[in-house]
């Protein structure tokens, strides 16, 4: 078994068993009263359905069953299978490129740029972060240092990824002053990643909500969700093909992380998880990773949108 697990859901009336990857990704599920199961990823078909019938016994009936990814081939780009749609051509002609200097170009930033940027207009000075750390005082800066941490940890995580053909992006700045922690484009798609680091925390993730040590609902799924469409928006300006773009919420530190049954809308990872995204393939040809990354690069198509 490839770690799937079946988690139960009961939601306006309706009754299922969801099957499950680590990361929270549903391959299938079945409807308790019909006993109708949906194949949603055809690899785990097989051992989705040996887990359904330990539930709920042999009467299954398999309804939907969606076609496999486009595989990527050795010699050339992805070869469409059977039922798949590769990302379409646009019909519209891209908007022109702003031209890519030195200043202008992503790829030189750090992870955490976007955290470095702010402390050092408007942070502590080094005497005075030391001073702190001598006397052991806290500061409101500190949880802008815990968060540069944490960046810097999935940054080395993602940069593992490199040899298998993808790019990786830090700090996209954003038009509304905030920023993307990270991007990853690669043959597996984008994925718009957003970091929080809770050191020791117990955090539950749900359809939009997240909640960390049982605390106040934070809109960690939705805003991430939010993201993601924000960047398949800039991209989809200036490429000439549907960039497809995932969310991804990745936790630093966490002592433990749980996902409810339904949340699949999201990719949710402990830090040391992001090199799943490494083997994911059939969504990008290498020609359209480096068409894209060059797009992304560019910081004021993200700072005009």
């Amino acid at each position: 078994m490839s770690d799937l697990a079946v988690n139960p859901w009961k939601r306006h009336g309706k009754d299922r068993l969801y099957v499950n990857l680590p990361d929270g990704t549903a391959v299938a599920w079945a409807d308790r009263a019909t006993m109708t199961v949906t194949i949603k990823v055809q690899q785990y078909r097989d051992e989705a359905l040996a887990l359904l019938r330990l539930h709920l016994g042999d009467g299954l009936i398999v309804g939907s069953v969606p076609s496999p990814a486009v595989q990527a081939t050795a010699s050339g780009p992805p070869v469409p299978q059977p039922g798949h749609t590769p990302p379409r051509r646009r019909p519209e002609r891209p908007a022109s490129l702003p031209p890519l200097s030195p200043g202008e170009d992503l790829a030189r930033n750090r992870p955490g740029a976007g955290i470095l940027g702010l402390l050092a207009a408007q942070g502590e000075s080094t005497a005075q972060r030391w001073r702190a750390k001598l006397l052991r005082q806290s500061s409101d800066w500190d949880s802008w240092y815990t968060g540069l941490a944490g960046e810097r940890r999935v940054g080395r995580e993602l940069k593992r990824l490199s040899p298998l053909g993808w790019r990786i992006l830090h700090g996209v700045e954003k038009s509304n002053g905030g920023d993307i922690d990270h991007l990853a484009i690669g043959p597996g798609g984008v994925f718009s990643i957003n970091t929080k680091t809770h050191r020791g925390a117990s955090v539950w993730v749900g359809d939009a909500m997240a909640k960390v040590n049982g605390g106040p609902p934070q809109p960690y799924a939705a805003a991430s969700r939010a993201e993601a469409d924000y960047v398949r928006r800039v991209l989809g300006r200036y490429c000439d093909f549907d960039v497809p773009v995932e969310p991804v919420l990745v936790f630093v530190g966490a002592a433990s992380l749980h996902r409810a049954a339904t949340q699949y809308t999201v990719r949710i990872y402990q830090e040391r998880e992001v090199a799943a995204l490494g083997p994911l393939t059939g969504k990008l040809s290498p020609q359209q990773v480096e068409s894209v990354y060059e797009v992304a690069r560019r910081r004021r198509i993200w700072l005009r949108a």
